[in-house]
């Protein structure tokens, strides 16, 4: 079996998200840019059990996959969706010292995350869990084009 495109030019995939994402969050720094991807998907997998975690998981691509489980504590019990305010302020709490995550970091990811997915397989999978999460996920656009899947 020929090794799977993902997994070949995953550096390629990450480094295309991650640029598109700090373009959106208005920050200069790679090393920013992640501090708040990472503050954006641990807000929001502290909402998921294991096993839709795992299932959300699959719909990301390698690398932000690979965040995505970084340093989780399977254990904890899932919290539920809160106002946007608070989970802003949860995500601007991530290792505050070292955050720059700016106030419209979660609909910036939001953003990023839909051009590098099939959004159709997250709009399903957010479609089979509480309300917040597909308001967590939801991009406000005039033009849906610009969401469309990002091929590096």
């Amino acid at each position: 079996m020929p090794m799977p495109w993902a997994i070949r030019h995953a550096t390629k995939d990450w480094q295309a998200f991650l640029t598109d994402a700090k373009d959106r969050l208005d920050l200069t720094s790679d090393n920013s840019a992640y501090t708040a991807v990472d503050a954006v998907i641990q807000v929001f997998r502290r909402r998921l059990s294991v096993e839709e975690a795992i299932a959300f998981a699959q719909i990301l691509p390698a690398c932000l996959r690979a965040l995505f489980v970084q340093d989780w504590n399977v254990t904890a019990t899932p919290v539920p969706f809160a106002t946007r305010d608070e989970m802003r302020r949860e995500a601007q709490a991530v290792r505050k010292d070292h955050n720059l995550t700016p106030d419209h970091a979660i609909e910036a990811v939001a953003w990023a995350l839909r051009r590098h997915v099939r959004q159709r397989d997250l709009d399903d999978f957010l479609a089979q869990l509480p309300r917040g999460a597909t308001d967590f996920w939801h991009v406000e656009t005039d033009d849906p084009r610009e969401l469309h899947r990002r091929i590096t």
